[in-house]
Protein backbone atom coordinates (compact mmCIF):
# COMPACT_ATOMS: atom_id res chain seq x y z
CA UNK A 1 0.00 0.00 0.00
CA UNK A 2 1.44 3.29 -0.85
CA UNK A 3 2.01 5.43 2.21
CA UNK A 4 3.29 9.23 1.33
CA UNK A 5 5.86 10.89 3.70
CA UNK A 6 5.83 14.83 3.46
CA UNK A 7 8.64 17.43 4.36
CA UNK A 8 8.15 20.69 4.67
CA UNK A 9 11.15 23.10 6.39
CA UNK A 10 8.32 25.79 8.25
CA UNK A 11 5.10 25.96 9.51
CA UNK A 12 3.79 27.49 6.80
CA UNK A 13 4.47 24.66 4.31
CA UNK A 14 2.49 22.59 6.41
CA UNK A 15 -0.28 24.07 8.20
CA UNK A 16 -2.46 23.78 5.31
CA UNK A 17 -2.01 19.93 4.87
CA UNK A 18 -2.09 19.00 8.87
CA UNK A 19 -5.55 21.54 8.51
CA UNK A 20 -7.01 18.48 6.20
CA UNK A 21 -5.81 15.56 7.37
CA UNK A 22 -7.94 12.79 9.01
CA UNK A 23 -7.59 9.87 12.12
CA UNK A 24 -4.29 12.42 12.75
CA UNK A 25 -2.07 11.07 15.48
CA UNK A 26 1.37 12.72 16.71
CA UNK A 27 4.48 11.69 17.71
CA UNK A 28 8.00 13.24 18.23
CA UNK A 29 11.57 12.26 16.90
CA UNK A 30 14.77 13.97 17.60
CA UNK A 31 13.26 17.10 18.14
CA UNK A 32 10.49 16.93 15.60
CA UNK A 33 6.73 16.22 15.67
CA UNK A 34 5.38 13.65 12.94
CA UNK A 35 1.77 13.66 12.10
CA UNK A 36 0.23 10.38 10.95
CA UNK A 37 -2.89 9.77 9.36
CA UNK A 38 -5.09 10.09 5.82
CA UNK A 39 -5.06 12.90 3.83
CA UNK A 40 -7.83 12.82 0.65
CA UNK A 41 -8.01 9.51 1.79
CA UNK A 42 -4.28 8.26 1.50
CA UNK A 43 -1.75 7.04 4.37
CA UNK A 44 0.63 10.13 4.99
CA UNK A 45 2.95 10.90 7.39
CA UNK A 46 3.89 14.94 7.72
CA UNK A 47 6.96 16.31 9.54
CA UNK A 48 8.19 20.04 9.60
CA UNK A 49 11.40 19.55 9.16
CA UNK A 50 12.98 22.82 10.09
CA UNK A 51 15.27 25.02 7.90
CA UNK A 52 18.53 23.24 6.39
CA UNK A 53 19.93 19.97 4.79
CA UNK A 54 20.83 18.56 8.56
CA UNK A 55 17.59 18.93 9.30
CA UNK A 56 15.78 17.55 5.99
CA UNK A 57 17.79 14.68 5.86
CA UNK A 58 17.36 13.81 9.44
CA UNK A 59 13.38 13.63 9.24
CA UNK A 60 13.62 11.94 5.60
CA UNK A 61 15.48 9.19 7.08
CA UNK A 62 13.06 8.93 10.37
CA UNK A 63 10.22 9.06 7.68
CA UNK A 64 11.85 5.66 5.68
CA UNK A 65 12.94 4.26 9.24
CA UNK A 66 9.77 4.09 11.40
CA UNK A 67 6.85 5.51 9.34
CA UNK A 68 7.02 2.76 6.87
CA UNK A 69 6.93 5.49 4.18
CA UNK A 70 6.61 4.12 -0.03
CA UNK A 71 7.36 7.29 -1.35
CA UNK A 72 8.10 11.38 -0.59
CA UNK A 73 7.85 14.73 -1.48
CA UNK A 74 9.31 18.04 -0.17
CA UNK A 75 6.68 21.13 -0.38
CA UNK A 76 7.74 24.47 0.39
CA UNK A 77 8.58 27.44 -1.25
CA UNK A 78 11.44 28.42 -3.24
CA UNK A 79 13.75 31.47 -4.88
CA UNK A 80 13.36 31.53 -8.82
CA UNK A 81 16.79 31.10 -11.00
CA UNK A 82 15.11 31.30 -14.21
CA UNK A 83 13.65 34.51 -15.69
CA UNK A 84 9.93 32.91 -16.82
CA UNK A 85 9.58 31.73 -13.34
CA UNK A 86 7.35 34.57 -11.46
CA UNK A 87 6.34 34.64 -7.54
CA UNK A 88 3.69 32.24 -7.08
CA UNK A 89 4.91 30.09 -10.29
CA UNK A 90 5.76 26.49 -9.41
CA UNK A 91 8.71 23.77 -10.29
CA UNK A 92 8.62 20.58 -10.19
CA UNK A 93 11.67 18.81 -9.71
CA UNK A 94 13.28 16.57 -12.44
CA UNK A 95 16.10 16.44 -10.11
CA UNK A 96 18.37 17.72 -7.57
CA UNK A 97 21.61 19.09 -6.59
CA UNK A 98 23.72 20.86 -4.12
CA UNK A 99 25.20 24.34 -5.09
CA UNK A 100 27.41 24.69 -1.98
CA UNK A 101 29.21 21.22 -1.89
CA UNK A 102 32.85 21.60 -2.88
CA UNK A 103 35.65 19.11 -3.30
CA UNK A 104 37.07 20.45 -6.42
CA UNK A 105 40.59 19.89 -4.60
CA UNK A 106 40.13 15.98 -4.58
CA UNK A 107 38.75 15.95 -7.97
CA UNK A 108 35.56 16.15 -7.72
CA UNK A 109 33.22 18.61 -9.86
CA UNK A 110 31.05 21.11 -7.87
CA UNK A 111 28.15 19.77 -6.16
CA UNK A 112 29.25 16.36 -6.31
CA UNK A 113 29.30 14.30 -3.11
CA UNK A 114 32.20 12.04 -2.80
CA UNK A 115 31.93 8.11 -2.83
CA UNK A 116 28.23 9.20 -4.81
CA UNK A 117 28.18 7.65 -8.30
CA UNK A 118 25.20 10.90 -9.22
CA UNK A 119 25.49 14.94 -8.99
CA UNK A 120 22.13 15.31 -9.63
CA UNK A 121 19.73 13.11 -7.84
CA UNK A 122 16.68 12.00 -10.11
CA UNK A 123 12.83 12.33 -8.91
CA UNK A 124 10.53 9.51 -9.76
CA UNK A 125 9.02 9.77 -12.99
CA UNK A 126 6.08 8.35 -11.82
CA UNK A 127 5.77 10.96 -9.46
CA UNK A 128 6.68 13.96 -11.30
CA UNK A 129 4.34 13.23 -14.19
CA UNK A 130 1.16 12.83 -10.83
CA UNK A 131 3.24 16.38 -9.68
CA UNK A 132 2.50 18.53 -13.04
CA UNK A 133 -0.89 17.45 -13.49
CA UNK A 134 -1.56 18.22 -9.71
CA UNK A 135 0.01 21.73 -10.32
CA UNK A 136 -1.47 22.20 -13.25
CA UNK A 137 -4.73 22.26 -11.60
CA UNK A 138 -4.12 24.20 -9.31
CA UNK A 139 -2.36 26.78 -11.32
CA UNK A 140 -2.76 26.40 -14.99
CA UNK A 141 -0.08 26.81 -17.47
CA UNK A 142 2.30 27.95 -14.72
CA UNK A 143 4.74 25.21 -13.51
CA UNK A 144 7.71 24.24 -14.78
CA UNK A 145 10.26 20.47 -14.54
CA UNK A 146 13.70 20.83 -13.90
CA UNK A 147 16.23 20.91 -11.21
CA UNK A 148 16.26 22.37 -7.83
CA UNK A 149 19.38 23.35 -6.44
CA UNK A 150 19.58 23.33 -2.55
CA UNK A 151 22.44 24.50 -0.15
CA UNK A 152 22.78 26.00 3.24
CA UNK A 153 22.06 29.39 1.98
CA UNK A 154 19.24 32.11 2.03
CA UNK A 155 20.00 33.76 -1.78
CA UNK A 156 19.59 37.25 -1.69
CA UNK A 157 22.23 38.53 -4.27
CA UNK A 158 22.29 38.59 -7.83
CA UNK A 159 25.68 37.42 -8.13
CA UNK A 160 25.42 34.55 -6.17
CA UNK A 161 22.32 33.94 -8.05
CA UNK A 162 24.27 33.61 -11.11
CA UNK A 163 26.95 31.55 -10.12
CA UNK A 164 24.18 29.27 -9.03
CA UNK A 165 22.58 29.21 -12.24
CA UNK A 166 26.08 28.45 -14.32
CA UNK A 167 26.81 25.95 -12.03
CA UNK A 168 23.88 23.99 -11.62
CA UNK A 169 21.63 25.34 -14.80
CA UNK A 170 18.53 24.99 -11.72
CA UNK A 171 15.20 26.53 -11.97
CA UNK A 172 15.11 27.57 -8.10
CA UNK A 173 16.98 27.13 -5.25
CA UNK A 174 16.17 26.63 -1.88
CA UNK A 175 17.79 25.04 1.57
CA UNK A 176 16.19 21.36 1.82
CA UNK A 177 15.63 19.18 -1.67
CA UNK A 178 18.67 18.44 -2.21
CA UNK A 179 19.25 16.34 0.97
CA UNK A 180 15.72 14.79 0.77
CA UNK A 181 16.62 13.86 -2.49
CA UNK A 182 20.29 12.45 -1.17
CA UNK A 183 18.17 10.28 1.33
CA UNK A 184 15.38 8.97 -0.21
CA UNK A 185 18.19 8.03 -3.03
CA UNK A 186 20.36 6.01 -0.81
CA UNK A 187 17.39 4.55 0.76
CA UNK A 188 15.36 3.79 -2.43
CA UNK A 189 12.29 5.51 -2.31
CA UNK A 190 10.67 7.48 -4.77
CA UNK A 191 10.41 11.35 -4.58
CA UNK A 192 9.67 14.43 -5.69
CA UNK A 193 10.16 17.94 -4.55
CA UNK A 194 7.43 20.78 -5.19
CA UNK A 195 8.15 24.20 -4.66
CA UNK A 196 6.00 27.66 -5.53
CA UNK A 197 8.30 30.76 -6.09
CA UNK A 198 8.28 33.26 -3.23
CA UNK A 199 11.07 35.40 -4.12
CA UNK A 200 13.25 36.28 -7.15
CA UNK A 201 16.40 35.08 -5.55
CA UNK A 202 18.49 38.37 -6.52
CA UNK A 203 18.49 41.80 -4.83
CA UNK A 204 15.32 42.02 -4.29
CA UNK A 205 14.77 39.05 -2.42
CA UNK A 206 14.26 40.26 1.13
CA UNK A 207 11.75 42.28 0.19
CA UNK A 208 9.77 39.86 -1.97
CA UNK A 209 9.83 37.15 0.63
CA UNK A 210 8.03 38.27 3.63
CA UNK A 211 5.35 39.37 1.39
CA UNK A 212 4.57 36.15 -0.53
CA UNK A 213 6.24 33.45 1.69
CA UNK A 214 2.87 32.24 2.89
CA UNK A 215 0.63 32.78 -0.05
CA UNK A 216 3.39 30.33 -1.92
CA UNK A 217 3.64 28.09 0.90
CA UNK A 218 -0.30 27.24 0.85
CA UNK A 219 -0.35 27.08 -2.94
CA UNK A 220 2.35 24.82 -3.12
CA UNK A 221 0.65 22.53 0.26
CA UNK A 222 -2.31 22.62 -2.06
CA UNK A 223 -0.66 21.09 -5.18
CA UNK A 224 0.38 18.31 -2.49
CA UNK A 225 -3.12 17.47 -1.69
CA UNK A 226 -3.96 17.46 -5.22
CA UNK A 227 -0.82 14.79 -5.20
CA UNK A 228 -2.29 12.26 -2.56
CA UNK A 229 -5.75 12.63 -4.72
CA UNK A 230 -3.88 11.27 -7.64
CA UNK A 231 -1.68 8.55 -5.47
CA UNK A 232 -4.59 7.53 -3.46
CA UNK A 233 -6.68 7.17 -7.33
CA UNK A 234 -4.00 5.12 -8.77
CA UNK A 235 -3.66 3.04 -5.54
CA UNK A 236 -7.68 2.27 -6.18
CA UNK A 237 -7.31 1.36 -9.52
Amino acid sequence: MTKLGIIGAMEQEVEALLARMEEKSESERAGSRFYDGLLEGLPVTVVQCGVGKVNAALCTQILCDCFGVTHLVNTGIAGSLCADLDIGDLVVSQDAMYHDVDAVAFGYPMGKVPGMDVTAFPADDTLVGYAFAAAESVNPGHTKIGRVASGDQFVASKAVKERIIQLTKGLCTEMEGAAIAQTAYRNGIPFVILRAISDKADDSAEMDYPSFERIAAHRCAAVTMELAKHLFDAEEL
